[in-house]
């Protein structure tokens, strides 16, 4: 059984917690590639794809995830993960755990695969998360209904936020920790103390960049759109003037 998760969207700067739990040795599947990301990815892509099949688009920036919580999981999705977390699963190391931004599209129901394993929720203000590219910034290739736009950082905005309207919807496990990239980065040891209170074992610490932070504020072009608003004060993020 795992031990850990990361969930969070792309381009939110997952692989710092990733590469905290490689350094305080925690097995995290093997390969990896340059982002601690446990691959080939190729199996949970699919399986993001198997459980976007009930997912109801509502219209606009509104879906229905109700179906997800209740139905049997099928067996295919289930087949899927276990492919893609076949080193994990195997290996005897007492901490193990994997990361890939994907987790998050799936997340309902890896929650009711891995009742009891620990999960840290990262979140990154989406004016930063949405200056680079992710794979999943195009939810239509896992699936996902959406509105259309040819606006990349629209688009990039978009799935910021389905990804994270489906994790409010889904009900957490019994072990949950929301973690703000930048907390951990201008705040790493009150951080990484809750980390250890919340994992019961010790953590490394890492070099952090301190210009990850912000990077919005130097960025002229779009980086934010009023449908980001809630849940950027849910989270304590400034909301950046017109």
């Amino acid at each position: 059984m795992p031990h850990v998760t990361i969930i969070g969207r792309g381009h939110g700067a997952t692989r710092a917690m990733a590469q905290t739990l490689l350094a305080s040795g925690v097995y995290m599947g093997t390969p990896l590639n340059r982002s601690s990301d446990l691959i080939p990815p190729g199996q949970m892509y699919d399986a993001c794809r198997v459980i976007a099949r009930h997912v109801r688009w509502l219209g606009g920036l509104e879906w229905d995830f109700s179906q997800l919580h209740t139905m049997p999981i099928p067996d295919e999705f289930t087949e899927l993960i276990h492919g893609y977390l076949r080193s994990v699963l195997a290996a005897p190391a007492q901490r193990k755990g994997w990361k890939i931004p994907e987790t998050t599209l799936v997340f309902p129901w890896i929650v009711r695969m891995f009742p009891e394993i620990r999960y840290i929720f990262w979140v990154r203000n989406p004016s930063d998360s949405i200056l680079a590219r992710h794979k999943t910034d195009d939810l239509a290739e896992f699936g996902i209904e959406y509105p259309s736009t040819e606006n990349e950082r629209e688009r990039r905005a978009i799935s910021w936020i389905y990804q994270d309207k489906l994790v409010q919807a889904t009900p957490k496990p019994a072990h949950w920790l929301e973690v703000r990239m930048e907390d951990f980065v201008l705040e790493q040891e009150a951080t990484i103390t809750r980390l250890e209170e919340f994992l019961d074992f010790p953590l490394a610490r890492i070099a952090t960049k301190g210009d990850a932070v912000g990077r919005w504020r130097q960025d002229d072009g779009e980086h934010y759109f009023d449908f980001l608003e809630k849940a950027m004060q849910r989270y304590g993020y400034e909301i950046p003037e017109a």
